[in-house]
């Protein structure tokens, strides 16, 4: 029995070894503006228009600022909009939520394939992003 104890500590123990832990912690939420893709920074345009008709997640760094840039792909229909759920800063990282958000019914649509996109600009800072 004793063997068996110090068996499934060993392991246990072990197994514990090399997990990193990541710091979710939210220490604030960021400010953003939403561009119009017009005054999106030229090179990063042309790499939009490129992405957009599949699923994408971009960041840029320009003259201080971040580009978080969302795709979504091609989408059959108009009325499509992306809304932005989160996005904070944590000590080792930025992390962004969007969601697709589809015509709710009410509105008209057309029979028109669309590629909706997003991009954010916020204050240059040095941590990763992590999409959710």
């Amino acid at each position: 029995m004793r063997k068996w104890c110090l068996i499934f500590l060993a392991v246990w123990v072990l197994a514990g070894c090399g997990v990193e832990t990541q710091d979710e912690e939210k220490i604030k939420d960021l400010e953003f503006t939403v561009l119009d893709p017009e005054r999106t920074p030229e090179e990063l345009r042309n790499v939009l228009e490129e992405k957009k008709t599949e699923p994408f997640k971009v960041t840029y760094e320009d003259e201080g600022y971040l580009y978080i840039c969302v795709g979504y792909g091609e989408q059959q229909t108009s009325g499509y909009s992306i809304a932005v759920e989160d996005l904070y800063l944590t000590s080792n990282a930025i992390y962004v939520k969007t969601e697709l958000l589809g015509p709710d019914g009410t509105e008209e649509t057309a029979d028109a394939v669309t590629c909706p996109y997003l991009v954010l600009k916020l204050e240059y800072l040095e941590q990763p992003v992590v999409f959710e």
